[in-house]
């Protein structure tokens, strides 16, 4: 298969894996009030995604390294079909949990096996071009899922089977098909495929910024869905998850004409400040100001954080481009899922409001000093070097 051809076909279906991924998110509230979850529950499962994908990541974030780029991607495939339609069949909040596990292993399979792949595809002089295209299709994989299912559910009303997941069902296998169909541009290894991540020097920063950015995507995802339909707004749900994503997409462009360092600033900025203004439209009860903070922490996380990170660390992997992106992924995981459930057990004793105050403060507090310190080595660095 030309090259020509397969890196549309590689985009889509690691676009196909991601938008598996918050297809359910507007149905949360009512998959919890099904089971009378308490927000705790909620953000349990909800981070029963990250209990799938990081063992993936630490375990076998090497895998295809010795198997090949094509089989962990078809298989993410198979499992985000697999998923959907174990909800379609049993609509509940313990099979939420179920297929949320098995949607995280695929992520994890993919975004490893696709961002080596994809950096393999084009070259390696156009490394950053392949992190901008993984970006650009796993950015807009994880907002349009729940967009396709808050449009799904505007146009059939309250259901537990949305055209979205029909349509994810019938080609997700057909883009497998496809995705062994591709062409191989890696050279075998022979290695362990049990292969524990590998953290490129120098690359810690952009980890922690990864992991404050999708700690607050993470709180917009799982948090902020509970307290719009507690407000009778659950209309906007899948809007509010999907700018919570695509906005970054639309900043990756201009990210990408910048340092990766500056990026990197502009991301630890615009953190703090998107997730400020989405508390105090929480608190007002103003949907225009949770949309706007929404948007400033999109364009941070999805665009200037994650794609100043992943470019930065394909840059510096060298050989271990796959193992590198699954250590970059462990960080962010760990923000998209520690807090969050943190957070939701606070949400149960002191109320959703406090919860996502106490998160706000947390995350000024630690920003300031991840970023006071990284500063502080560059300029001994600089010092270094005269």
């Amino acid at each position: 298969m030309p090259r020509l051809i397969s890196i549309p076909i590689l985009t889509i279906c690691l676009f196909t894996v991601t938008y598996a991924v918050n297809l359910q998110s507007p149905l949360y509230p009512a998959y919890a009030l099904q089971g009378g979850a308490a927000a705790t529950s909620v953000t349990v499962a909800f981070a029963a995604y990250v209990g799938g994908l990081m063992p993936t990541l630490l375990l076998l974030g090497g895998l295809s390294d010795r198997i090949g780029r094509r089989y962990p991607i078809a298989l993410a495939l198979c499992l985000g079909a697999a998923a959907t339609l174990l909800l379609m069949q049993f609509p509940s909040w313990n099979t939420l949990v179920i297929a949320r596990v098995l949607l995280g292993i695929g992520t994890g399979l993919a975004t490893t096996s696709g961002t080596a792949y994809m950096t393999e595809l084009l070259g390696m002089a156009q490394a950053r071009t392949a992190a901008l295209v993984v970006t650009s299709a796993t950015s807009l994989g994880f907002g349009g899922g729940a967009l396709a299912t808050s449009i799904s559910l505007g146009l059939q009303g309250q259901t537990f089977l949305p055209a979205s997941y029909l349509s994810l069902v019938v080609i997700a296998p057909l883009l497998a098909i496809l995705a062994l169909a591709l062409p191989r541009a890696d050279v075998p290894r022979p290695v362990s495929p049990l292969r524990l991540p590998y953290f490129p020097a120098g690359t810690w920063v952009f980890g922690a910024a990864m992991a404050l950015a999708w700690s607050t995507t993470g709180m917009t995802i799982a948090i902020v869905p509970l307290e719009l339909a507690a407000k009778g707004l659950q209309g906007w749900i899948g809007l509010v998850v999907f700018l919570a994503i695509f906005v970054g997409f639309l900043c990756q462009p201009l990210a990408r004409r910048m340092q990766n360092g500056s990026a990197l600033t502009v991301g630890f900025v615009l953190v703090p400040l998107g997730f400020a203004i989405l508390l105090v439209g929480v608190w007002m009860n103003a949907l225009a100001l949770v949309l706007i903070g929404t948007c400033v922490t999109s364009a941070a996380s999805y665009g200037f954080t994650y794609l100043s990170s992943l470019a930065e660390v394909s840059l510096r992997a060298g050989p271990d481009r796959a193992r590198a992106t699954a250590g970059l992924f462990v960080y962010a995981y760990f923000g998209f899922s520690v807090p969050v459930v943190a957070a939701g057990a606070l949400a149960d004793w002191l109320g959703r409001l406090p919860a996502m105050a106490a998160f706000a403060v947390a995350q000024i507090v630690i920003t300031i000093v991840v970023s006071h310190i990284w500063k502080g080595r560059l300029r001994r660095s600089d010092i270094g070097k005269e």
